[in-house]
């Protein structure tokens, strides 16, 4: 059996993460959290699939106050799980919300500082001191508000909203993503409160893991060791999403790094929880396969052979085994064998892995979000209809988001971005450039194909 980095224990309500507790398995509703009904069935919906935690939107106090009522509805009904608030870019909200959820999840990106616009700003070694103690006051209140109620936190840093004084100072790096978060556990340690979860996500894997593995090593320096979320955020939906996130979850998990995960789909969120089981399932049998695996890579090419009658299960651990290998580049070719499974069928999951894994690029990527309560438009149509029309333009990377949290930054790294504006409002953009705003939902499709047609002419 793998061994487990050693972490502290978070206690989520009737749940702990992290130390010898099992890996936890959550997912997060996309309902608007006004909604009681919609919210309470989507909950009930993720839990009875098997998962552990369900975290909700809270764009203000109004949702922040209406999970009371949530939380209430579930308990009567026999679903004690913890409930998770999301909060961005207003820190009040984030006290409301430690009053009535076992666990509330604030971005560093956002908590204090403002939104990302990607200006550079320059400070003083005084004048960045001064930013940190600005926080410390705002977050103090905030942790003594989760101490009174026994809330746990979740400090969760995404790489698309990092904030522009990170981002000036430390530049678009592992670096910087690191100490985004451990500017706030600072905090935390110094005010002696333990029920924290760190999440750091982004939906390049390779990002995602180097940094992840840089805040292991630089928490283990400073002497710290609390439980790690792990996911691949804005990782798509279908084969591509589950390859994408097996492939980031998998390099960590097989390093014995992971405390809880989220399988992040395009999806109705229920469908994550198979997924989310799958990969935990499969840590110790991916483990050896990883080793076995490196041992035989010769001429630049990793060859593995798994005999596993499920489909999606093969490419889960075919994407497990091999991700940190194709991270790292011991190798960038993958050749996969299964006396199940035609060549044509190994060849093609080898090619997604290679891209999930940022090594080869064969086809359109999308990095499109799950969706959440913010979601301005119905994404998994949008996504379908851009993919139906974009899906031969190979190594052209799109982004679908569904609101401004993490789209402009997430889509950094995207030739173009359709990102939610408003209710039935989109803005299209060309890499970070926004180039048209608030077009009508009904229009924003094809004015974004004929963007990418326009531009794509050009070149």
């Amino acid at each position: 059996m793998i061994s487990r980095r050693i972490s502290s224990v978070a206690h989520v309500g009737t749940i702990a993460i992290g130390g010898t507790n099992p890996i936890r398995i959550q997912s997060m509703a996309t309902v608007d959290t006004n909604d009681t009904e919609g919210c309470v069935s989507q909950a009930k919906r993720i839990i009875d699939a098997g998962g552990e935690l369900v975290r909700f939107t809270t764009q203000g106090t109004r949702e922040a106050e209406n999970m009371k009522n949530i939380s209430a509805r579930l308990k009567a009904d026999g679903y004690p799980q913890p409930l998770v608030a999301d909060v961005h870019f207003t820190a009040h909200t984030a006290d409301v919300a430690a009053q009535y959820c076992e666990k509330v999840r604030i971005n560093p990106g956002n908590y204090v500082d403002p939104g990302r616009t990607f200006r550079h700003l320059e400070y003083t070694d005084e004048e960045y001191q001064a930013e940190l103690r600005k926080i410390e006051r705002q977050l103090v209140p905030f942790i003594n508000t989760c101490k009174a109620h026994h809330t746990a936190v979740r400090i969760g840093v995404n790489h698309g909203s990092l904030s522009d004084r990170i981002m000036s100072r430390y530049g678009d790096t592992p670096a910087g993503i690191v100490e985004s978060c451990m500017e706030f556990l600072r905090i935390f340690r110094r005010e002696d409160f333990g029920d924290v979860v760190i999440s750091i996500k982004a939906s390049n894997t390779v990002v995602m893991v180097q940094t992840v593995r840089l805040l292991v090593a630089t928490m283990d320096r400073e002497m710290m060791h609390y439980p790690l979320h792990l996911g691949v955020t804005e990782a798509g939906e279908g084969e591509d999403g589950r390859i994408k996130s097996a492939v980031g979850i998998g390099a960590l998990l097989t390093e014995g790094i992971g405390d809880t995960i989220r399988v992040s789909l395009s999806e109705e969120p229920e469908c994550e929880i198979p997924v989310a089981r799958k990969i935990v399932d499969s840590i110790d049998e991916c483990a050896r396969l990883r080793a076995e695996a490196e041992a035989a890579i010769k001429h630049d090419t990793i060859s593995l052979t798994i005999d596993e009658p499920d489909w999606e299960t093969f490419q889960l651990k075919a994407a497990m085994a091999t991700g940190a290998l194709l991270i790292d580049r011991r190798a960038t070719k993958l050749e996969l064998k299964s006396p199940l499974y035609s060549s044509e069928q190994t060849t093609a999951l080898a090619d997604a892995i290679l891209q999930a894994a940022r090594v080869k690029f064969t086809k359109t990527e999308y990095i499109s979000c799950p969706g959440c309560g913010r979601t301005l438009y119905n994404l998994q149509d949008t996504i379908r209809r851009i993919k139906a029309a974009t899906s031969h333009l190979a190594g052209l990377k799109i982004g679908i988001m569904g609101c401004i949290v993490n789209g402009p930054g997430e889509m950094a790294d995207a030739d173009y971005g359709y990102v939610g504006a408003g209710r039935g409002r989109i803005s299209l953009y060309r890499g970070k450039e926004c180039i048209l705003k608030n077009i009508p939902e009904a229009e924003a499709v094809d004015r974004l194909l004929e963007l990418i047609s326009r531009e794509e002419a050009r070149k």
